[in-house]
């Protein structure tokens, strides 16, 4: 009797345990679906992006590749072998930074230029340092002043080549600026290099025209000076001629 008794009273004291874990283990499950559903909610809701996601939200298929081209000479990345088309893909080998030329550099019009750069054309793609990433990822309101000096850069190339075929290579340097650029397009291929070249050259006119302006600004101060100065020579003799004439009159 007392072993059956003992035997219902473990029993009942067994299932209470086991109804008490299943709650308890409801309850753990409860929370913690919770705790995933609250994370799911403010995931969904997190409304800042990286810059990546703010690239290629803004031109969707573009590549984006974290790497330091700061090294890396503007002579080299204006030739026509430099191997720009290695930039457009989302995991760039890093042996391109280090590339150097095994020749003479090929002419624009060279197939094998011509082949490399066709690869580009209606593409976008952008080179950031690991430097500025990581100031973007604390710094939103950078990542979209880097974005709007990007954008345009582009906005400036299309308005001075219509083309609507082009192909961008955009590399930053650690401060968010350009450091380098290539831009292509079915009729013309246009490095960093020969952007600043060209820069330079405007430069050179427009300090030449500044130069000539100074000349011809100079030129006319001193013709005004030698008239101011004839007109007073002249003034000053028709006195004297005048006071000598009185003065031989009173004698």
């Amino acid at each position: 009797m007392s072993l059956g008794l003992s035997n219902l009273t473990n029993n009942y004291y067994n299932n209470y345990i086991n109804q008490q874990s299943k709650v308890a283990e409801q309850n753990n499950n409860i929370g913690f679906n919770s705790i995933l559903s609250t994370k799911a909610t403010e995931k969904a809701t997190k409304t800042e992006w990286s810059f990546k996601d703010m690239w290629q939200s803004r031109f969707p298929g573009a590549y984006y590749n974290v790497m330091d081209t700061s090294k890396i000479d503007s002579t080299l990345w204006g030739r026509n072998d430099y191997p720009w088309e290695k930039y457009f893909t989302n995991n760039a080998d890093e042996t391109v930074l280090d590339w150097k030329p095994s020749g003479v550099e090929p002419p624009m019009g060279d197939p094998k230029v011509q082949a490399r750069i066709n690869s580009t054309i209606g593409k976008k793609a952008i080179v950031v340092p690991p430097e500025l990433e990581e100031k973007m990822k604390n710094d939103s309101e950078l990542a979209k002043k880097v974005l709007a000096k990007v954008e345009n850069f582009i906005a400036s190339q299309d308005a001075a080549n219509p083309n609507p075929r082009k192909g961008y290579l955009i590399a930053l340097d650690e401060n968010g600026e350009i450091a380098h650029a290539c831009v292509t397009s079915e009729k013309m291929t246009v490095s960093s290099s020969e952007m600043v070249e060209s820069n330079e050259r405007r430069k050179e006119k427009h300090a030449e025209y500044e130069r000539i302006a100074e000349d011809k600004a100079l030129k006319r101060k001193l013709q005004e000076q030698q008239v101011a100065d004839r007109k007073a020579y002249t003034s000053n003799l028709t006195q004297e001629i005048i006071n000598k004439y009185e003065k031989n009159t009173i004698l």
